[in-house]
């Protein structure tokens, strides 16, 4: 809920300072700031309250935040391989003109959106894998594993047809600009109809951050960095620009790139290597 009020507050003082105030950028910018802060300072409350109802301290132990930060390395060079590779189809759309560019910014939006969407089946399946790997209950867990990836192929599926779909009316709502229109609508309806394979990385994801596998998680992650950044150079190069360019980029993103995530983690949880029980 926190997060979902962060959101809203967010979205009103953009448009209250962008269009109301006439900031422009900056608008945004500030709106998105105070918001952060705000939630910072509501996260900090929470936590203290809990920690003096708990009777816990709150002074920092060294020995606990080098265990977190240990533990926490791979997650983190996953991530960074994530960013990595949003950085470079950033990179990638700059190339490919105005309209391709314009066109990404949108459907990038949506994507991010939808991604927040499975990511919630994904974080689902974190806890309860994490649940039951502790409690020492394999069965379950596979049927976890089962369970979650068909919610979140089918709610990949139901997701990519709603934006596949909508993608021409959607872009009514940004621009008068016929090319960039057309761009966009092309845009997500390459992500739509990749959405489920979307969904299944997603939940793989969190199956496997919840049952520790980090160290795993960091190596694919560097793996399919380096597999995808090859295709997408080669559509910089190549790709023409407009809507064509951009439809071959989310193909490189939304297809090859998530396609070595699917590869990378369905073949890992198909086996029982990340199933490591026990507290």
């Amino acid at each position: 809920m926190g997060g979902v009020g962060g959101a809203v507050v967010n979205a009103g003082l953009n448009i209250a300072l962008v269009y109301g105030a006439g900031l422009g950028i900056a608008g945004s910018g500030i709106g998105t700031a105070a918001t952060q802060l705000t939630m910072g300072a509501v996260l900090c409350t929470v936590v203290v309250r809990g920690a003096r109802r708990e009777r816990a301290s709150l002074v920092p132990h060294a020995g606990g935040i080098w265990a977190n930060a240990r533990d926490g390395i791979p997650l983190f060079v996953r991530t960074l391989s994530l960013r990595a590779a949003i950085l470079v189809t950033v990179f990638v759309a700059t190339a490919l003109g105005e309209v391709a560019l314009a066109g990404y910014q949108v459907v990038n939006s949506v994507w991010g959106f939808a991604a927040f969407a499975l990511d919630a089946l994904a974080i689902a399946a974190q806890a309860l894998v994490g649940h039951r790997l502790g409690a020492g209950d394999v069965a379950t867990t596979r049927r976890v594993l089962r369970r979650t990836l068909q919610w979140g192929v089918g709610a990949g599926a139901l997701l990519g047809v709603v934006i596949a779909g909508s993608g021409w009316w959607f872009a009514l709502l940004f621009t008068q600009d016929h090319d960039v229109r057309v761009a966009i609508a092309v845009g997500m309806a390459v992500c739509g109809l990749l959405m489920p394979m979307a969904g299944w990385v997603f939940v793989l994801d969190g199956v496997l951050i919840g049952a520790g596998d980090g160290r795993y998680l960091a190596w694919v992650g560097v793996l399919t960095f380096v597999v995808y950044v090859p295709v997408a150079l080669a559509v910089r190069a190549w790709a023409p620009d407009g809507a064509a360019g951009l439809a071959w980029l989310w193909f490189a993103f939304a297809g090859v790139f998530m396609a070595a995530r699917a590869l990378t983690t369905g073949w890992r949880a198909r086996g029982t290597d990340w199933m490591r029980t026990g507290a």
